[in-house]
């Protein structure tokens, strides 16, 4: 298997994006990242499309095809790839298998969700769709009650406060003001987090992330391709992915979030590096808790324990493990579809030295 590396990245602010259709914002991202790889279009190979939502709430599928017409592509392989919140970061391990096996030499990965333009209601809705809807949805069940289920277990097995898991929300706003395509580019307090109105107990609005219309996108080549421009050489040292139940209650321990675990477990081990390796983990953390259990799974902190490096500052851009470098998902924005492919975009950023102020100081190694 070939090295892969990470060549360009186009990055499309998270917002309402009332005069752009999914296409297009696709395409702003898709072009931005060629821009910077320095690659003319006929050059392509292979597109590969994160995106949950097309369907439901566009009234659009075969948006691989529908894109790679788009940005002048017909003749490219081309598909979307669906594996709900995930989408972005399986398109992108499907870009690096792609081009890993030697089948391609150069594949473009974009992730896309245009979701602003649908009622709460529906919006809702197609998000639980990514639920167990025989034993989840049909109950009615959200995503925001599910994870509420699981925050306030996470709360009584291991005594923490809701107030504890501020320090998250406070982060992700911290650093999304220095982020220009962040949907909430506004600092919050410990105040602010406290008296934000409850959604579903014991998630309150500032755990909770904010859908929006993005695209982001990443060239992939071999890494003995790599042209020389001076900058570093971002490869792909380790992927891995793997599932668990659906629904929550069919899992073994529904305050460990076994797939992770066991994803980052073999990427460990691809790269040859430990949890205490990483310089900068960009975490799912579409609710606060999350951002807790991700840290648990992965190895930076023991059972029940994720809480404390918030509440001991270790998650800030000079902490032990820097998260949210540029927003995560409370506040950069969780476009679904798209969201790791930003995730992984923003580890190249840091390991290029070019996240700004949220700059972590000599990043070598980054984790989404």
């Amino acid at each position: 298997m070939r090295k892969v590396a990470v060549l360009g990245i186009g990055l499309t602010p998270i917002g309402e994006h009332w005069e752009k259709s999914l296409r297009v914002i696709a395409g702003e991202a898709v072009f931005a990242a060629l821009n910077e790889a320095r690659i003319a279009p006929p050059q392509m190979q292979a597109l590969y499309v994160g995106n949950m939502l097309s369907g439901p709430l566009n009234g659009q599928e075969n948006i691989g095809t529908l894109i790679a017409d788009w940005v002048g592509w017909r003749g490219v392989e081309a598909s979307k790839i669906e594996a709900a919140c995930g989408s972005g970061a399986a398109a992108f391990r499907a870009g690096v298998m792609a081009v890993a096996s030697g089948e391609f030499d150069l594949v473009t990965v974009v992730g896309v969700e245009k979701m602003t333009e649908t009622g709460g209601p529906s919006t809702t809705s197609a998000l639980a769709s990514a639920a167990d809807a025989d034993y989840e949805a049909a109950q009615g069940l959200s995503f925001v009650a599910i994870n509420a289920l699981v925050m306030r277990r996470y709360l009584h097995e291991f005594g923490w406060k809701h107030n504890d898991f501020a320090p998250f929300s406070i982060n992700a706003h911290a650093n999304a003001v220095h982020n220009p395509n962040a949907r909430l580019r506004e600092a919050i307090t410990a105040k602010d987090y406290n008296r934000a109105r409850m959604v579903a107990d014991p998630i309150n609005l500032l755990d909770a992330s904010p859908i929006g219309d993005g695209a982001a996108a990443i060239v992939l080549c071999p890494a003995d391709r790599l042209l020389p421009n001076g900058g570093p050489a971002i490869t792909v040292a380790g992927s891995a992915s793997a599932t668990d139940s659906i629904a929550v209650h069919g899992r073994r321990d529904p305050m460990l979030l076994a797939a992770a675990q066991l994803s980052a477990q073999k990427a460990y081990a691809q790269a040859g590096v430990r949890p205490e390796d990483i310089d900068v983990f960009e975490l799912h953390a579409a609710f606060s808790i999350m951002a807790a259990l991700s840290l648990e799974a992965c190895g930076f902190a023991g059972r029940g324990q994720g809480v404390r490096l918030g509440l001991d500052g270790q998650i800030g851009p000079n902490g032990k493990v820097p998260i949210a470098t540029m927003g995560g998902l409370k506040a950069r924005g969780h476009p679904v579809g798209a969201t790791g492919v930003y995730q992984l975009a923003e580890v190249a950023l840091q390991l290029r030295g070019e996240a700004g102020e949220t700059q972590v100081s000599d990043a070598r190694v980054g984790m989404a």
